[in-house]
């Protein structure tokens, strides 16, 4: 017996574990994104489908609890992974724009090399998604002062794209006022924020 589980190939670390996690309390084997039970004969049957069934409803459960995260939990993850690749970081420091609005950027890291302020870009659906996108080009916009002169800060769109929810315009849109890191890429994104 055997379900298909593999909804979308790029992982997280945390969703991997987690999947491992119900697999081993159920007695399930992972192999190619398929959740198996072997069945042999004179197995029960009904208690292997049981627990099959169990885990695949954990597995959606997980994977639709991701799929709709909020915004708040990705900052989170990537605030841990900034702590892990030791890059100092503030987090939620609100910076006055051009136009005279305050903005909140979700990182401002520090390195020996420079500054960078990053905001996370987050969605669960294509309609907010291009909602995301005009807030961080307006951000990057009205902010636009801070990445002029020596003391210049870098502009760094992460987009979440573990979810398949960005158009080619919201990318285009987000990578003319910024540089655009993946988080499925998260030793890139690092590179970006030290090199």
């Amino acid at each position: 017996m055997a379900f298909y589980a593999n909804r979308k190939p790029q992982k997280t670390a945390k969703q991997r574990r987690l999947i491992q996690d119900i697999c081993t309390n159920h007695g399930i084997e992972q192999y190619r994104g398929m959740l198996m039970l072997r069945v042999k004969p004179g197995d029960d049957v009904a208690d292997k489908v049981s627990r099959l069934s169990q885990a695949v409803i954990r597995v959606t459960d997980l994977w639709f609890t991701f799929r709709h995260r909020a915004v708040q939990s990705i900052t989170d993850e990537v605030g841990e992974f900034l702590g892990e690749k030791s890059i100092r970081y503030d987090r939620g420091e609100r910076l006055p724009g051009r136009s005279g609005n305050i903005w909140k950027v979700d990182f401002h890291t520090r390195t020996a090399s420079k500054s960078s302020l990053v905001n996370v870009l987050c969605s669960g659906s294509k309609a907010a998604a291009h909602k995301v996108t005009e807030h961080i080009v307006t951000l990057w916009h009205d902010l636009s002062h801070l990445n002029l002169g020596e003391e210049s800060l870098q502009f760094v769109s992460l987009l979440d794209d573990t979810v398949d929810v960005w158009t080619d315009e919201d990318i285009k849109l987000v990578s003319e006022l910024s540089d655009l890191s993946y988080w499925s890429r998260p030793d890139e994104f690092a590179e970006r924020l030290v090199a």
